[in-house]
């Protein structure tokens, strides 16, 4: 497996497919597994529990329901953030860092989420500290967010060779 993302420069986003559909649930369904195992499983020992998405998607919708703010976050992790990745960042790399490693394309787009989660989330909309003041367990989440980015570019790497 090659860490340098090679592509064709005249097809900067991807086609529109069936296949497409499968490669972004596939990717999703990797990466928000790998991140459910780091927030679940894996956090609870660096910081003594869980990262909750859920509990930040209940701030900032304002909704008493955890069942429907997991499912909510998992919807976007399965569904829209993988076609950020493919419409979004993996563009913006292709454009601005074209000979970037497909890890670190991954890192970045998994660092802009985390930028999203616990700036514009968090913080803008929600209110609470930005980056939650820079505390322990926003790194862990930035950690998280990364595995998702690399999984997600990597699952998203390998569906298209």
């Amino acid at each position: 497996m090659t860490l340098t993302d090679t592509h064709d420069d005249s097809q900067l986003f991807p086609a529109v497919s069936a296949k497409l559909l499968i490669t972004i649930l596939i990717a999703g369904a990797a990466a928000d597994l790998t991140w459910e195992i780091w927030a679940r499983g894996i956090t609870p020992f660096i910081v003594g529990g869980p990262l909750e998405p859920a509990a930040l998607v209940r701030s900032v919708f304002g909704m008493k329901s955890k069942v429907l703010s997991e499912l909510i976050h998992l919807i976007v992790g399965v569904v829209f953030y993988p076609i950020g990745y493919l419409f979004i960042a993996r563009p913006l790399q292709r454009r601005i860092l074209p000979n970037l490693p497909l890890l670190l394309t991954g890192i970045g787009f998994g660092a802009g989420l985390w930028v999203f989660a616990l700036y514009v989330m968090a913080h803008l909309i929600a209110g609470l500290p930005a980056f939650l003041n820079f505390g322990l367990l926003a790194w862990v989440s930035l950690a998280g967010h990364s595995l998702f980015g690399v999984v997600c570019a990597y699952v998203v790497w390998y569906r298209e060779h």
